[in-house]
């Protein structure tokens, strides 16, 4: 029956089948079109609500605050009690430097204390001295001051003498031996009262200068104990530099941690300041993440982010806090910055560290150690 069909009867099922395919590939291509839509809406919506509030850099490292153990006082090390690797708590020991030195230096502090404190107390004691040598002067004085008084009477009785015996010379009632005797009386009076003078001249200058040294003992105590004495103060304080650094020679750990580069040996002498461990505080760590500069225009400190380790892999996830951003690039602060005013300038994206401080019972957790890789993902959306 095929053999009886007419060329127009193949020729219109030939249009149908054609225009049937047709109408199927218009229909593919709708729903293609439709498809590539959704996917195009779906991406501009997960753009706009999802990784346009997030920002994301590998290029980040886990650092910390380590502390640089470096003696204070010098001298050879007689005891290292930790390793390199080794987990210390605060106060603990970590080496001893033979301290023979300083206890010695501290004998002689004491002994230097209580010579000053001997001294005041003898200057105290020559000041009441001097107070009792002035009263002496006092009680010269006036001694002497009597003795003039006599002198003077002595003098008077021997002129009236000489002058009544002079007088009598004449009439020749007086002999010469009783004028002589008269007139040897007077000049011994006289003289007695010359001594008399210079004897209380000669106490008031011994007064005077007793009264000086008085003053200068007093001075030097004046206002002050044996306890605030300038040299006893000056003593107790050498005693106290001697003592400290006694206690300098036994080193303990300042904080919480593990200690890491080790350089010092039992018998080693170190100098003070040289450095001779350093202890990393594991539970205090935080993480500098390096954004490009395109990066940073919504980033804001107290945003929340979230880091995962090389170490942990995606299993384990930190939960961080930003508090802060660097004040340079790290390009602007090498040792030597990049010369960018040259002809063969090349511009180069720039990196800003960005700090996020880590939750600490996350940290004891999972614990992580300075230099390891972190992936950071900051949620610029988030504001604490």
């Amino acid at each position: 029956m095929a053999d009886d069909q007419t060329p127009e009867a193949t020729e219109a099922e030939t249009a149908a089948a054609s225009e049937a395919k047709g109408a199927r590939r218009k229909k593919l291509l709708i729903i293609l079109a439709i498809v590539v839509a959704a996917v195009a809406v779906i991406y501009l919506l997960l753009n706009w609500l999802v990784f346009s509030r997030h920002v994301s850099t590998d290029n980040a490292y886990v650092a910390a605050e380590s502390a640089q153990i470096t003696p204070l006082v010098g001298g050879q090390v007689i005891e290292v009690a930790v390793s390199d690797t080794s987990v210390v708590k605060r106060g603990q020991l970590l080496l001893r430097i033979d301290d023979a030195d300083a206890k010695i230096a501290v004998a002689q502090a004491q002994a230097d204390l209580a010579a000053a404190e001997r001294r005041y107390g003898q200057t105290a004691a020559t000041g009441d001295a001097l107070a009792a040598q002035v009263k002496a002067r006092d009680a010269d004085i006036g001694r002497m001051q009597a003795q003039l008084k006599v002198a003077t009477a002595d003098l008077d009785s021997a002129q009236v003498n000489y002058d009544r015996r002079r007088a009598l010379v004449g009439e020749g009632a007086v002999s010469g031996d009783e004028l002589t005797s008269a007139t040897r009386a007077l000049e011994t009076a006289r003289a007695n009262v010359v001594l008399a003078r210079a004897a209380i001249a000669q106490s008031e200058a011994a007064r005077a200068s007793a009264v000086q040294e008085r003053a200068a003992n007093t001075a030097l105590t004046r206002g002050t104990t044996q306890s605030t004495a300038p040299e006893v103060l000056t003593a107790r304080a050498r005693l106290d530099q001697a003592r400290l650094d006694l206690s300098r020679t036994t080193i303990r750990a300042p904080m919480d941690g593990v200690v890491a580069r080790r350089q010092v040996q039992v018998g080693q002498r170190l100098a003070a300041g040289t450095v001779a461990m350093t202890v990393v505080p594991v539970d205090r760590l935080y993480v500098d993440a390096n954004y490009k500069e395109g990066q940073l225009g919504k980033v804001r400190i107290g945003q929340r982010a979230e880091i995962t380790s090389d170490l942990y892999g995606g299993d384990v996830v930190y939960h961080g806090t930003v508090v802060g951003l660097a004040g340079g690039t790290g390009a602007a602060f090498s040792l030597i910055p990049a010369q960018n005013a040259t002809g063969n300038w090349i511009k180069v994206v720039q990196r800003l560290p960005v700090r996020i401080q880590l939750d600490p019972k996350e940290l004891r957790d999972h614990p992580l150690r300075v230099g390891l890789s972190m992936d950071v993902e900051i949620d610029v959306a988030s504001d604490r």
